[in-house]
């Protein structure tokens, strides 16, 4: 066990000195703005700081302030230790990956109060004076010896940043044209007229024209611009919204406010519908705040139990979406309970065919592992410790669940749990889905519409 102790009055002589050293990392400029509000672009704001006075993003002034703090509450005297007074001067910026050594010495002592002045001086790895100053502080006058206090694992996370760059991506394409299929309420509305002001999609609007008018009003947007296709009620807008798409006028469909299985009961159709030779599945898009690249999570919403050919089109489906979005071989792990074959788990012995079947090129584009339990599958250590060694494992981009059940239960209690974010999209029909919760919010229904536009001009080819 590690300890921290203190310095006394008594025991501290003038001249003793002590130091920290950190490097600056961006994790650090970040952390410190969230604690302390100062957002200031010179700190947060990299474009910003390329053409302010420094000319790249520099730490907080008050970031070495806190480090002497550390120090003098550390290590010099340390604990037992009343700051009284602290005077700075700053001398010269501190960038990401700069050194800095913390030094403070001790200049003067007053028996009469326990008095220590201390000065400070913060120095880069090419010895120049970032910070010097002075410090006063009524020293301890009790030993203090203490088990060091082990700090949380903090994660800073951004959300939507990974949905904002992917939104970013889809901005040198045309927008897609979308069946919004009964967007009857304000949240589906908006969500797709958002889509439409950022260059996703363009919007017909499918359902009946007197609550859709409502749900503008609502809203307070005008649909003047906006194309709608009069339905009486939400089955048959999700039938004339599949059937504009056999016409030939629209590229994808977006769910509106009702339920999937009346939407999907339109789109499978053997007559009337969307199918392809490719059966569809479901795709969770999930910006996991602990996980450092974007994960998706198949199929967790049409295929309940599928047998070996289903999950050849699901493992097919979920690699082509991430080609779309540049993804040149992604990692997939076929999921189970245990990363052994064993005959008492189905699963496992669907994961093995699985990968036999990409060996033979049966499924293309990506590179498969399995069976993997899940914290295989996402975490290097657990991989590590079980002594598997796999690109894949520790590594996954893609999750495939044996069946519905489990992969739900993945997404959500990743969504819930570990606070992601998630967009949905169901592939294998002849256009994209954008299969959104009448939950979701405005971000998710965003970033389902740009996952359908870079799939669509993805799969139409160079333009």
């Amino acid at each position: 066990m590690q300890y921290i102790e203190n310095r006394t009055f008594d025991e501290i002589d003038v001249g003793d000195t002590a130091e920290i050293v950190r490097t600056l990392r961006t994790d650090d400029i970040e952390l410190f703005a969230v604690m302390s509000g100062d957002i200031n672009p010179a700190h947060v704001d990299p474009e910003y700081a390329r053409d302010d006075l420094f000319k790249k993003v520099i730490a907080h002034g008050m970031w070495g302030g806190a480090l002497i703090s550390a120090v003098l509450g550390t290590e010099l005297p340390g604990p037992g230790t009343i700051y009284l007074n602290q005077s700075l001067s700053f001398r010269h910026p501190v960038g990401v990956g700069d050194t800095v050594t913390v030094r403070v010495t001790a200049r003067a002592k007053n028996a009469e109060n326990r008095q220590v002045t201390f000065d400070c001086l913060c120095l880069n790895q090419d010895g120049a004076v970032v910070i010097r100053g002075e410090a006063l502080v009524i020293a301890p006058s009790l030993k203090v010896r203490r088990p060091r206090v082990v700090l949380p694992e903090v994660h800073l996370h951004e959300r939507g940043a990974r949905y904002g760059q992917l939104i970013e991506a889809t901005r040198p394409l045309a927008p897609v044209r979308t069946a919004v299929v009964h967007p009857c309420d304000r949240l589906s509305l908006e969500g797709a007229l958002e889509a439409a002001k950022r260059g996703l999609i363009l919007p017909i609007l499918v359902g009946p024209r007197g609550r859709i008018n409502a749900a503008a009003a609502e809203a307070g947007v005008d649909l003047g611009h906006v194309e709608i296709v009069d339905t009486p009620h939400s089955h048959a807008a999700a039938a004339r919204a599949v059937a504009l798409v056999r016409e030939g006028r629209t590229e994808a469909l977006m769910k509106g406010k009702l339920h999937t299985d009346e939407l999907m009961e339109a789109i499978v159709d053997h007559t009337t519908g969307l199918r392809t030779e490719r059966r569809m599945s479901h795709v969770f898009a999930l910006d996991v705040p602990s996980y450092p690249r974007p994960l998706f999570v198949t199929d967790a919403a049409i295929n309940i139990d599928p047998d070996i050919d289903v999950l050849r089109d699901i493992v097919q489906n979920a690699i082509d979406l991430a080609h779309a979005l540049g993804m040149d071989e992604p990692k997939v792990a076929l999921l189970s309970a245990v990363e052994t074959v064993t005959p008492k788990l189905p699963s496992t012995l669907k994961a093995a065919a699985l990968c036999k079947m990409a060996e033979r090129g049966q499924i293309e584009g990506g590179l498969l592992d399995g069976p993997l339990a899940f914290d295989n599958a996402v975490s290097p250590a657990a991989a590590e410790a079980k002594g598997i060694r796999s690109p894949v494992a520790g590594r996954a981009d893609i999750l495939v669940a044996p069946d519905l059940e489990s992969g739900n239960m993945i997404a959500k209690q990743l969504i819930h749990l570990a606070g992601a974010d998630a967009a949905g999209i169901v592939l294998g029909a002849r256009v994209p889905v954008m299969l959104t919760s009448r939950a979701d919010d405005v971000l998710a229904r965003l970033a389902s519409a740009a996952l359908a536009q870079l799939f669509v001009r993805h799969r139409a080819g160079p333009v």
